[in-house]
């Protein structure tokens, strides 16, 4: 059954991602990009859910709706697509924009 499950995520110093959460005890997860951060929390996550189960521990974790708001991450260069929108415009040769 599919859970909802909030993490915090913040970026370190480093360069790097952490991900923890207040509804899972134990679950830390650290990664390069805030996808793979992402990923290894869903894993870590299961596991720790799973060993809770096994020892019979309560979880409040509410189930997934049939409907619900998610936030969606894009890695998005909008300078490079102005380019090509100028690039292809009426003008024959290419411009770049220090943007």
């Amino acid at each position: 059954m599919e859970r909802i499950v909030n993490l915090h995520i913040e970026k370190l110093p480093e360069g790097l991602y952490l991900a923890t959460s207040d509804e899972v005890q134990g679950l830390i997860a650290q990664g390069r990009t805030i996808q793979e951060t992402i990923e290894i929390a869903q894993d870590v996550s299961k596991r720790l859910i799973e060993a809770q189960e096994a020892r019979h521990m309560e979880r409040l974790l509410p189930q997934v709706a049939e409907s619900f708001d998610y936030p969606m991450i894009v890695n998005a260069w909008w300078g490079g697509w102005l380019y090509l929108c100028l690039r292809n415009s009426s003008s024959a040769r290419p411009m770049s924009l220090a943007i």
